[in-house]
């Protein structure tokens, strides 16, 4: 059981109404551990620093707005990728990459009050919003719905070279990463929000979710134990 437990099968048995209520709960807290790690102020995910780095050089538009536009650029890209494999379905991506847009720009203004001085206090919040990313992470990929079209673009690529994923959209990241420095350099002479908690969001969040794959596959395996049990009694 253990062997072939996977975290997507957890809600095949969910009706779809749960199902995307969970997918756009687990978006909503994606979207809070963003901006929290944002407030925390030491460095935020690969993913997100092209975006927040644009806020600071066009700030008329909101990062949630500049996301949604790096959401628009992948989907483009998916398409030039495999042209002959992309399907129509591939648009509904572009309604969860709206509520991420949307929860966004809600969290940084409701997180705007907070300003830590302390250092320690800092690392102890980019934890706990690392925490939260992880966990939106896993709910989205626990009910397997559809694919927001930046990781639609790594599944294309995935698809394109026969790379692994992890490799694929580890090399994503890093591409991201480039790219906001060299738009940082270019337009502020500086690499804004690219720090220690960059690298510390880019272990944490992993290791997250395989605790939360771990407890949930536990809590699967208690049940069906406890079902057992009830059958043979």
């Amino acid at each position: 059981m253990k062997g072939n437990f996977d975290i997507t099968q957890l809600q095949k048995d969910s009706s779809l109404t749960k199902r995307w209520f969970i997918y756009i709960a687990g978006i909503y807290i994606l979207t809070l551990g963003i901006s929290l790690a944002i407030r925390a102020g030491i460095g935020i995910s690969p993913q997100s620093s092209l975006t927040r780095t644009m806020t600071l050089i066009f700030p008329q538009l909101s990062q949630g707005t500049y996301s949604f536009l790096l959401e628009l650029i992948m989907l483009l890209l998916a398409y030039l990728v495999l042209p002959k494999d992309f399907k129509f379905k591939y648009f509904a991506g572009l309604i969860p990459a709206l509520a991420l847009s949307i929860f966004l720009d809600l969290n940084l203004l409701l997180t705007g009050f907070i300003q830590l001085d302390a250092y320690a206090a800092k690392v102890v919040l980019l934890i706990i919003a690392d925490a939260a990313l992880a966990y939106g992470l896993f709910l989205m990929i626990q009910v397997n719905l559809v694919l927001i079209p930046v990781d639609l673009f790594v599944n294309q690529v995935v698809k394109r070279t026969n790379f692994k994923w992890g490799n694929v959209k580890t090399a994503f990241d890093c591409t991201l990463l480039l790219t906001s420095v060299l738009v940082g350099l270019s337009f502020l002479g500086e690499v804004p929000f690219i720090r220690e908690g960059t690298i510390i969001n880019a272990i944490l969040v992993g290791q997250y979710i395989k605790l939360y794959s771990y407890i949930a596959r536990k809590n699967m395996e208690r049940k069906a134990g406890l079902v057992t049990q009830a059958v043979k009694n």
